[in-house]
């Protein structure tokens, strides 16, 4: 096996719009299915959760999406994890 491994990001976002949706996308179930899911790679070391409750994808003034991408231009972060790319952003039309 080889030596790399790789400081892991979870970003976990809950949009006020979701709030009538699935349990499954809550952020305790996303936290715990991304957690699980790092634990079984054995290189990935978790780095830190990030998580914006309440806002939605289209909104980039979300506090722990900006602290995530300065550790990520700070070389802390080298992975991010996400349950799904809506969680990550939502594409403008």
């Amino acid at each position: 096996k080889g030596s790399n491994l790789f400081n892991v990001a979870i970003y976990i976002r809950l949009s006020r719009e979701d709030g009538d949706k699935e349990e499954s996308d809550s952020v305790g179930n996303q936290r715990k299915l991304l957690t699980e899911y790092v634990n079984k790679h054995d290189d990935f070391i978790l780095y830190d959760v990030y998580i914006d409750d309440g806002f939605t994808g289209t909104n980039f003034n979300r506090p722990d999406f900006h602290r995530m991408i300065a550790d990520i231009e700070d070389n802390k972060v080298s992975c991010v994890v996400v349950k799904d790319l809506s969680r990550f952003w939502t594409r403008l039309h």
